[in-house]
């Protein structure tokens, strides 16, 4: 109990134990980064397997706790004080300690990142609900943006789940009222349902994936439908310099899909922190 008084006494305080926090779960969401993706396949060819008639083969469990880490590479057990967020990669060398292959930068960038957002959002909103709801929306969109970069999937489970809970935090008005909510989710689907289609029968391509409709339906359950213009717009704007600089600077081929969901997840990070500010610019009298 006093500890809670004090975290929500001294905002400082707050901050930096949320800045520890959330490079913690940096950590884990490297796992859930990499391991989940192989889980998805291998779900994906086990039913592929029952529905060809054959016999799934037996394979060694694989979720977000088992096996505990390991190199990639030499397959080296992971022991406890080589997991600890960006400490270890510094004392490590950025190397394992058993191969000495090097540890990739992401794994350190994304505790950091994750660290920095956790501890930006404790400053924003403060000890309670809103900072607590921040956080899980952080993190669930880390873990989509990366996963998208390395796969171009967005898994349903995260985005679905992420849109219950979004709502869920509304009931009591945490971010917008529940009305806003529903109406945010059906919308940010909708919105995206229907570009994908006018983009399809124009052009006989498919723009984008369905994962990205529920992640903009996510994005308005917990901001609600009138911030919905600001995602897009930020997200589109991103996408489009981002396409634009590797078209002119790199030998990308214009071909090559670019996933949106890195995209739609900082749009939705940025009207999450200034959401405030753009509600003013579009409806100046809200």
């Amino acid at each position: 109990m006093e500890v809670i008084t004090a975290l929500r006494g001294t905002p400082e305080l707050f901050v930096g134990v949320s800045l520890i926090l959330g490079m913690l779960v940096g950590s884990f969401l490297n796992v859930v980064i990499w391991r989940l993706p192989k889980m998805m396949e291998r779900e994906w060819h086990a039913q592929c397997a029952e529905l060809r008639g054959e016999s799934v083969p037996n394979a060694p469990k694989l979720n977000l706790v088992v096996p505990g880490s390991a190199c990639p590479f030499c397959d080296h057990k992971i022991t406890a004080l080589e997991n600890i967020p960006l400490l270890s990669w510094i004392a490590l060398g950025g190397k394992c300690s058993s191969c000495k292959t090097r540890i990739p930068l992401r794994y350190p960038f994304v505790e950091i990142l994750s660290g920095a957002l956790t501890a930006l959002m404790a400053w924003r909103f403060g000890f309670g609900a809103a900072a607590f709801g921040a956080w899980l929306l952080t993190w669930s969109l880390m873990a989509l943006t990366f996963i998208d970069l390395d796969t171009q999937f967005l898994p349903d489970s995260i985005t679905l789940p992420l849109i219950w809970a979004g709502l869920a935090f509304n009931l009591f008005g945490t971010f917008t009222d529940l009305e806003s909510a529903v109406i945010g989710a059906m919308a940010g689907y909708l919105i995206l349902w229907v570009v994908y289609w006018l983009f399809k029968l124009v052009t006989g391509k498919e723009g984008m994936g369905f994962g990205d409709f529920k992640l903009l339906a996510a994005i308005g359950a917990w901001l609600g439908w009138k911030l919905l213009p600001s995602v897009l717009l930020i997200s589109a704007g991103a996408g489009a310099l981002v396409g634009i600089a590797l078209v002119a600077l790199t030998r990308h081929n214009r071909g090559t899909p670019i996933p949106f969901g890195p995209y739609l997840a900082l749009g939705g990070l940025m009207a999450l922190l200034w959401g405030e500010h753009l509600l003013r610019i579009y409806f100046p009298r809200a």
